[in-house]
């Protein structure tokens, strides 16, 4: 863009930064406490959805800090660089600490300033700004001295119209695919409801009534897998019955399928526990999953960590492909979380917050284990865990507690088959969503950058414009 070059320090009247220690003023029914959270990259609307308030304090001490009309907010820590424009009519609002407030001068166009700084250029500023190893944010200083270059008032006003026209298609496009996301979830959660109740696919139950034949029930195989389980006894003490499920809050199951437990299926396991002190002799580092490494419906691998652990250990708690991963908790979206280990690596253990179940016959397929103690059994997970503020977990005992109905081998089957297709769909379409969502974002940062590379406007002549934009007195104002 061939026009002057202003510090940006020149084109404000006043920047600052909140002050500290204001969380002695919080208030239900306050101000406004505009904190980093309230603003985007992608955007120069302040994000309203989440906002503490404060009742503020008499005097001076929150005058500069309270925000008017047009004043650009800038984040100075964690996520440093994010702009937002404070709107024409706006309630009381204040600022913390962690971000900057800049007053535009009257000759400049605070629209203008804001997309200029939330822009390419003045991100790269910003972030050669933040350089060396005890700068961590950026300074009041830094807020002043990026470069701008600032055409006249009718260029400045072109410029923001068509970055404004341009990102309002994308957030049109952005909308349309968030709505596609919303829908790809319900969907998800109708095929895993439909599943679980034995609605998805065929019964075996009618499949044999057509066919005139008989097959295995869910009680009939239930009773095979008992045979294995006491067989595969090792505890202490006498064999120990397996726990039956709580009937009075089962719902209605198809013919031929059966109701059971966690325990009466599978060995529950506890996995290894991660101590600082812990200085095992003749150990070896092997891989372990953690909670994060067990999500909803799958594993994330991308980062793998490494305990020591003994060969015995090792042993023990060695994944084996087919066993079912169970999350103790943490945040309470995690409370039960989990999915089936594939054999993905050739050796792997787990922690003390991942609960391992390995089933006693593979009748039972896994999958069907999972999902639906993923879906249909988190009212069990929420009811049985042990909960406090914004966390919960679920003991070893409650676990093995888990319902779990049981169909004919061949349904489960047929069952898992049609998940597994239905779901490779929504999985290839919200691929395809996020895929575009971030390539919006991209967008976003093209528009910017092109709009103050002179690229979506014709200046023309209004470059040539010799306006004195940071004369203080005696000027129009842009707003």
């Amino acid at each position: 863009m061939t026009c002057p070059t202003i510090k940006s320090g020149d084109l404000f009247s006043l920047v600052t930064s909140g002050s500290r220690g204001w969380a002695k003023y919080y208030s239900a029914s306050g101000a406004a406490f505009l904190r980093v959270g309230n603003l985007d990259h992608d955007s120069i609307s302040l994000d309203l959805r989440d906002i503490q308030r404060v009742q503020p304090p008499t005097g001076a001490e929150g005058t500069r800090t309270r925000v008017q009309p047009f004043d650009v907010l800038v984040s100075i820590t964690a996520d440093v660089g994010m702009v937002g424009l404070v709107p024409e009519v706006f309630e009381e609002a204040y600022i913390n600490q962690h971000v900057a407030l800049a007053r535009p001068v009257p000759t400049i166009y605070p629209a203008f300033l804001a997309w200029y700084l939330a822009s390419p250029p003045a991100q790269r500023q910003f972030r050669d700004m933040q350089r060396g190893a005890t700068k961590v944010g950026l300074g009041l200083d830094d807020i002043s001295a990026v470069d701008v270059p600032v055409p006249c008032a009718a260029t400045q006003r072109r410029i923001v119209l068509d970055i404004e026209r341009n990102l309002s298609r994308i957030d049109a496009g952005v909308a349309a695919l968030q709505r596609v996301q919303a829908n790809l979830r319900r969907y998800r959660a109708a095929v895993l409801k439909a599943a679980c109740e034995g609605r998805l696919v065929l019964t075996e139950a009618e499949l044999a009534r057509r066919e005139g034949r008989s097959y295995e029930t869910g009680s009939q195989l239930l009773k095979r897998v008992l045979v294995k389980r006491r067989a595969r006894w090792s505890g202490r003490g006498n064999y120990a019955e397996a726990s039956l499920p709580e009937r009075a809050d089962l719902p209605l199951i198809p013919d031929g399928w059966a109701w059971t437990t966690l325990d009466a299926v599978a060995e529950v396991k506890g996995g290894i526990t991660k101590d600082q002190k812990r200085k095992p002799a003749r150990a070896r580092a092997v891989p372990y999953l953690r909670v994060a490494n067990v999500q909803r419906g799958y594993l994330d691998l991308s980062e793998m960590k490494e305990i020591l652990a003994t060969e015995e250990e090792i042993s023990e708690l060695a994944l084996e492909p087919g066993d079912i991963l169970f999350n103790e908790g943490g945040d309470r979206d995690k409370l039960g979380r989990g999915w089936v280990w594939g054999g993905e690596l050739p050796v792997c253990i787990h922690q003390n917050h991942v609960f391992r179940a390995r089933l006693y016959d593979y009748g039972l397929q896994p999958k069907f284990v999972s999902w639906y103690a993923n879906w249909s059994g988190q009212r069990f997970f929420f009811d049985k865990g042990k909960h406090t503020t914004n966390l919960a977990s679920i003991s070893m005992s409650k676990l093995r507690g888990l319902p779990l109905p049981v169909p004919p081998i061949a349904e489960q089957a047929r069952i898992v088959a049609e998940i597994e297709r239905l779901l490779s769909v929504v999985d290839e379409i919200t691929l395809a969503v996020a895929t575009n969502l971030r390539r919006s974002s991209r967008l976003r940062q093209s528009i910017l950058q092109r709009a103050f590379s002179g690229a979506l406007v014709s200046q023309g002549r209004d470059l040539s414009c010799q306006e004195d934009v940071v004369r203080r007195s005696g000027a129009e104002g842009l707003r």
